[in-house]
C-alpha cells in the first residue's frame, strides 16, 4: 500500500525529458517553451525538480495544428537568420537589437566565448509586418538612433534579463522564491546591503536559480555569463533593489527564517543530571575502600627477602665485601705456607 501511495503522484506527471520526447520536441525547444509559459509545470511532491502533468500533455496534443504549431512557436534563430526573416541586412538588424527594438529570448557562448543571441521567429515576423516599424526597416536610420549606437548602447543583456526575470517569477512558488529570483540579477554587494541578516541571506541562497548557461565555476565563460546576469544600469539596479525590499517584507511576514537558539538562552539551561548507579540484586553494592593510615606501612609481598651475605656471618661488616674477601685469601695463603 505504501508503494502505491509513493508512485501515485509520479503516475500523474513526468519529467522534462520524458515530456519533451512525448511532445516531439528537442530538449532545448522544450526548455524554451517552458520559459515562455507555453508548457505549464508543477512542483514535484517528492522534493525533486519540476514536472509536467499528464493533463498538460493532453492539452498540448489536443491543440489545433499540433505538433507543427508548438514547434514553430519556439523556433529561435541567430542574427543572420533573423535579418533574413525581417528582410534587412545583418548590420541593420544588429543596430535594431542593440537599441532594444527586438528582444532576444536566450543566448549561448560559442567556442570563442562570444555571446550568440537568439530571437523568436514569430516575434520577428510580427515586427516586420507592423507598418509602424517600416521607417526603421528601410531607408536611413534616424540620427538619434545612430548616435546611441555609436555611443556604445547595447540593450540586449538588459532586455534579456527582464524577460528571464518574468520566467523566474512565474516559476516561483512563494515569496522567498520570488525574492531569490530578484536577488539573482543583483551583484552580491547589492544583496548584502539589502539583506543584512546572514541567516536570511543563507535562506535566500537556497532558492537562488541556476544560471541559464552552463560553465565551469571560475572559468572565463562563467565570468561572461555572470556579467550578462548582473544588472548594470543605475535605473535597473534601483528598480530591482526596491522590488527586492518589498518582496522580502512579504516573505518575512509569510514565513520567518528559522534561527538557532540564542547563546544566553542556552547558558541558562540546567546541566543534565548524571544517571544514578543501580546495583543488581545478585551483586552486592561496592563498598568504599578504607583510607590507608600513613603511620603504618603495608608489607610488600612481591619484593623478595634480602639475602644475607657470607661476610656478615663471618663477623665482617656487610658494607665492605671487597676487604673481607682479601683477608680470607691472605689467611689461606699463610696456612698453606
Amino acid at each position: 500500500m505504501s508503494g502505491n501511495t509513493a508512485t501515485q503522484p509520479h503516475a500523474r506527471s513526468c519529467t522534462f525529458s520524458s515530456a519533451a520526447k512525448e511532445l516531439g520536441l528537442r530538449r532545448s525547444e522544450f526548455d524554451l517553451a517552458v520559459h515562455l509559459g507555453q508548457i505549464k509545470t508543477v512542483p514535484d511532491e517528492g522534493g525533486g525538480g519540476r514536472r509536467v502533468s499528464r493533463t498538460e500533455l493532453d492539452r498540448l496534443r489536443a491543440a489545433p495544428g499540433y505538433p507543427r504549431t508548438l514547434r514553430a512557436s519556439v523556433e529561435a534563430v541567430g542574427t543572420g537568420e533573423a535579418a533574413a526573416v525581417m528582410g534587412v541586412a545583418p548590420s541593420r538588424f544588429t543596430r535594431l537589437a542593440r537599441l532594444g527594438l527586438v528582444v532576444p529570448v536566450t543566448f549561448y557562448l560559442n567556442r570563442y566565448r562570444a555571446v550568440v543571441w537568439l530571437y523568436l521567429t514569430d516575434e520577428l515576423r510580427r515586427f516586420a509586418d507592423d507598418k509602424d516599424n517600416a521607417p526603421v526597416l528601410t531607408g536611413r536610420a534616424p540620427e538619434a538612433m545612430r548616435e546611441q549606437v555609436a555611443a556604445g548602447l547595447d540593450l540586449r543583456p538588459r532586455n534579456w534579463r527582464g524577460r528571464h526575470l518574468g520566467f523566474l517569477l512565474r516559476q516561483a512558488d512563494g515569496p522567498w522564491q520570488r525574492a531569490a529570483a530578484l536577488a539573482s540579477l543583483l551583484a552580491p554587494a547589492q544583496v548584502a546591503e539589502i539583506v543584512r541578516d546572514p541567516h536570511e541571506r543563507s535562506h535566500l541562497n537556497r532558492f537562488r536559480p541556476a544560471p541559464p548557461a552552463h560553465a565551469a565555476p571560475g572559468s572565463p565563460a562563467a565570468h561572461v555569463i555572470e556579467k550578462i546576469m548582473t544588472a548594470d544600469g543605475s535605473d535597473e539596479i534601483d528598480w530591482l533593489r526596491c522590488d527586492l525590499t518589498q518582496t522580502l517584507d512579504e516573505a518575512r511576514a509569510h514565513e520567518p527564517v528559522p534561527r538557532p537558539a540564542p547563546v544566553e538562552a542556552r547558558a541558562h539551561e540546567p546541566a543534565p543530571r548524571p544517571a544514578p548507579v543501580v546495583a543488581h540484586a545478585h551483586e552486592p553494592a561496592p563498598r568504599p575502600s578504607p583510607r590507608p593510615n600513613p603511620k603504618t606501612r603495608p608489607k610488600s609481598k612481591s619484593k623478595p627477602d634480602p639475602v644475607t651475605p657470607r661476610s656478615a656471618v663471618a663477623g665482617q661488616p656487610a658494607d665492605r665485601p671487597q676487604r673481607a674477601r682479601s683477608g680470607l685469601l691472605g689467611w689461606l695463603r699463610r696456612r698453606s705456607a
